[in-house]
């Protein structure tokens, strides 16, 4: 490896990450490059216009941590303006069904876009490279075009799920959006259809010139302001004006002797690092590789997770989460103690939807042991383009809580949760793997079960995230179509509720990278379209 190694779901964005690299750029100006390629050729999953988290560590700087840039409710936005509009809530607890859709599709469910901010941020702070050259390669798949690939055509073309808007539907909600990814007949662009974005082109110049600062004081401020006014939505100019990132140290946690570095609430990495715990007790090998009992201590483990988040974790701004206790060992042992003896926990919900999974996920580390691990997203994308920008806009207000006095409820300024994760494990002081997912509340339980694919099976990355994978975020456990049903029966059988995907990869989307006596590895989930490239 003479430049570095870079991992994602969008083969256009990785070899633009790679080629970053070996132009000289270090992992943050791979990362950020890829990440803006990833919007274009993406642009349901992530965007300019979204939210997610970047853990950085940088040793040639003395820098490691994470910034947190999550979208925030606008500042018009009040405790109990959704609450007579509830039909129901998620089946994972990841989002609430509203009348109207209000809070799914549409002006109303946008949050204050955190991506471009983030972007400049650390590339100004940390990136080699000029501006201008990181965002330039995105500029040409916009205008030039790129080509829809299997796992854009399968998504474009997803059915809405009990209550959820359909993906079509999202995409043709603009006019614009409608013009540049659908057919004449209305139907979402198929394999091998190709998809220009001169809007996008032309946004991104105006963002390669003047930075960041366009989008967020600027003219695109000002039509984005303009266009919310007009369409009744929640976001404004003086919301763009006052976004923030965060810097937030790591959240540290072990598991087996191995260091975790994960992100604090509202991201995942608490319900990742609290499994952890809980899953030390066991001893995993001996159990056995997706077992009917290491099925079920998994779920378990996953159930009781999902039940300390719904009641204790969203904005540590807003919520006062009791994180030594969550993170406490002892409180693991307590918990692995009850799925011993066999007590199952339940997770209460409302009503029974599904929920969505638009994210993307980078890994990449350089040869001066740079890392970056970022996960980002739309969340389930708005559908709304402003005329003339080219970016569709994030639909994170739909996982807010719209019963006052709860830990995710509305609020102003407030983050949602989210189960990005972003992490870094290392052996003493030395990083050894480094991994993330797309895959909305599924993130944490698809990085956990790869972390344990590696670690206490000895798998390569490229098996650990190919793995046949399981969730549990409700009474029910999901699984994908490939964990064998001669497992399942006898899971079935001590009282559980199966419910198996037709898809053979579900269930987040893992890439991770792992640092072997060869040097770095990668393995990209093949459930989606990506690949890792040492340069």
């Amino acid at each position: 490896m003479q430049h570095g190694i870079i991992c994602a779901p969008q083969p256009e964005a990785v070899d633009v990450g790679a080629q970053t690299l070996k132009a000289g750029g270090n992992a943050v100006d791979a990362a950020i490059a890829c990440a803006f390629v990833q919007g274009v050729v993406d642009p349901m999953m992530c965007g300019i216009a979204g939210f997610g988290s970047m853990q950085l560590y940088l040793p040639e700087k003395s820098i490691h941590g994470f910034i947190d840039f999550h979208g925030k409710a606008p500042a018009a936005t009040r405790a109990d303006m959704w609450a007579h509009l509830i039909e129901g809530e998620t089946r994972d607890g990841f989002g609430f069904i509203l009348k109207g859709r209000v809070n799914d599709l549409g002006y109303q469910a946008i949050t204050v876009p955190g991506s471009l901010k983030a972007y400049h941020q650390a590339h100004s702070q940390y990136g080699r490279l000029p501006w201008a050259e990181i965002v330039a390669p995105a500029i040409a798949y916009a205008r030039d075009g790129w080509t829809v690939r299997p796992h854009v055509t399968y998504w474009w073309s997803g059915e809405g799920e009990l209550g959820r808007s359909p993906t079509a539907e999202r995409l043709r909600f603009s006019p614009d959006g409608a013009a540049m990814y659908c057919r004449a007949d209305g139907s979402p662009k198929r394999l091998g259809d190709t998809v220009r974005n001169p809007d996008l082109a032309n946004t991104l110049a105006l963002i390669a010139r003047d930075g960041a600062d366009i989008f967020y004081t600027g003219a695109i401020a000002g039509a984005i302001a303009e266009d919310m006014r007009a369409h009744d939505g929640l976001l404004s100019a003086e919301d763009l004006r006052a976004y923030e990132t965060i810097w937030r140290d790591p959240l540290w946690g072990s598991y087996r002797g191995k260091r975790i570095a994960t992100n604090h609430p509202p991201g995942g990495g608490i319900m990742l690092v609290q499994m952890l715990n809980m899953l030390e007790a066991f001893d995993l090998r001996g159990i056995g590789h997706n077992t009917p009992d290491y099925v079920r201590i998994v779920a378990e483990v996953m159930k009781r997770a999902t039940i300390d988040k719904d009641a204790h974790v969203g904005d540590p701004g807003f919520v006062d989460i009791p994180l030594p206790r969550l993170m406490d060992k002892a409180y693991a042992a307590q918990l692995a103690g009850d799925i011993r003896a066999g007590i199952k926990a339940h997770v209460p919900r409302m009503a029974m939807p599904a929920e969505a999974k638009d994210t993307t996920q980078i890994s990449v580390a350089d040869v001066d042991g740079n890392i970056v691990s970022m996960t980002h997203s739309l969340g389930m994308p708005s559908g709304v383009i402003t005329p003339g920008l080219g970016f569709m806009y994030n639909g994170a207000m739909a996982v807010f809580d719209p019963r006052p006095g709860r830990a995710g409820s509305l609020a102003p300024g407030k983050s949602r949760f989210s189960s990005l994760c972003p992490s870094i494990l290392f052996e003493g002081d030395a990083p050894f793997m480094v991994i993330g997912a797309p895959g909305g509340t599924n993130i944490a339980m698809g990085v956990l079960q790869a972390i344990l694919n590696m670690i206490d099976f000895g798998m390569s990355p490229v098996e650990a995230v190919s793995a046949a994978r399981l969730s549990a975020t409700s009474d029910r456990i999901d699984v994908t179509n490939r964990l064998s049903r001669l497992v399942t029966d006898e899971v079935a059988a001590m009282g559980y509720d199966i419910v198996r995907s037709p898809l053979s990869y579900a269930i987040a989307a893992v890439h991770a990278l792992l640092k072997t006596d060869r040097g770095w590895v990668g393995g990209a989930d093949p459930g989606h379209d990506g690949m890792a490239v040492v340069v």
